[in-house]
């Protein structure tokens, strides 16, 4: 075997963009890049209403792959911006199956990162047959422990400091439910509420992200804040729109069969390690690897690795 590659692909330009009307109020934006006779993979973003940008186009080798990439309803360029109406993890599996069907795709690879990997599951709990295999970075699979941990209790006994600016926009009387609280901020009429609500929850997130904090990814949390803020907290408030808490690990069965990595930073504050951990149980066909030296970011140097691994194996793979 070739050695592999550890650091991302040189920066590489769209041969392809355009926006598809999804719903009446729903415009999204698509892009391609790479070979595009080469293995169609989809990369799903995070957030929900992270958003793509020019760093994600570069974890595959642009001589073999079909690379697409898309910003989710109401998140970076697609319209409208930040809106919640018409915006649920169905809409946008939905949406997943008419890029495909627009682009004359029978199959494609999923890689999806945090709330990416839950996206990319939520898929393939509907359309296994769509999919050659999955690579999966941050495990994230809505339960409401996770969202308790992250925005409740749990994460703040190791980021104390900045827990402390995120709740503290909160009166005393409301910090029993975070969530909730931020729910009625962030859905205020009063737009300086709004901004200030979306600013602390997204540095929140940016603040706990890496291994090691810094600033450039707290800045670009904050570019992002008001989308971040709104959709992510608009999905946890309604449970990912799953039918049960438990709605991944009920279904893997559905799924099973697809060749898949699971990756996972060991000190991931934002969705700690047991989530791949709970996901591999259920799922022992999977294949879990734990990166000892990162947190969640999928900018830190040991999860790239093991990303640019992960598609470097699975670049020859085609589907018959």
């Amino acid at each position: 075997m070739s050695e592999i590659r550890k650091d991302l692909y040189p920066e590489i330009e769209p041969h392809n963009h355009f926006r598809l009307s999804v719903s009446a109020l729903h415009t999204i934006y698509v892009e391609e890049v790479g070979n595009p006779r080469g293995k169609p993979v989809l990369f799903v973003h995070g957030g929900p209403g992270g958003g793509i940008n020019e760093k994600h186009r570069r974890y595959f080798d642009p001589e073999a792959y079909r690379i697409i990439l898309f910003d989710q309803r109401g998140a970076g360029k697609s319209n409208p911006y930040a809106a919640l109406e018409e915006n649920t993890t169905w809409d946008l599996v939905s949406d997943m199956e008419l890029i495909r069907e627009q682009l004359g795709i029978q199959k494609w690879m999923l890689f999806g990162g945090s709330w990416g990997s839950t996206l990319s599951l939520a898929y393939a709990t509907i359309h296994p047959e769509r999919i050659t295999e999955m690579v999966l970075r941050g495990i994230f699979l809505c339960r409401p422990e996770e969202i308790f941990w992250f925005y409740q209790q749990g994460a703040d006994r190791i980021f104390p400091e900045s827990f402390a600016e995120y709740s503290s926009i909160i009166p005393e009387e409301e910090r029993h439910d975070l969530v909730e609280a931020y729910h009625r901020r962030l859905n205020h009429a009063d737009q300086r509420l709004r901004m200030q609500a979306a600013r602390a929850w997204s540095l929140w997130e940016g603040s706990a992200l890496r291994l090691i904090p810094d600033q450039e990814t707290m800045e670009e949390f904050g570019e992002i804040a008001l989308a971040l803020a709104r959709i992510e907290n608009h999905y946890f408030h309604n449970k990912c729109f799953f039918e049960s808490p438990d709605y991944i690990l009920e279904n893997v069965n559905k799924f099973r069969h697809i060749p898949s990595i699971l990756i996972h930073g060991r000190y991931d504050i934002v969705c700690p390690v047991k989530n791949a951990y709970d996901l591999h149980l259920e799922w022992p066909e999977s294949e879990l690897r734990i990166v000892p030296d990162a947190g969640h970011a999928g900018s830190e140097t040991g999860i790239i690795e093991a990303l640019m691994q992960a598609t470097e194996e699975r670049k020859a793979w085609r589907a018959q």
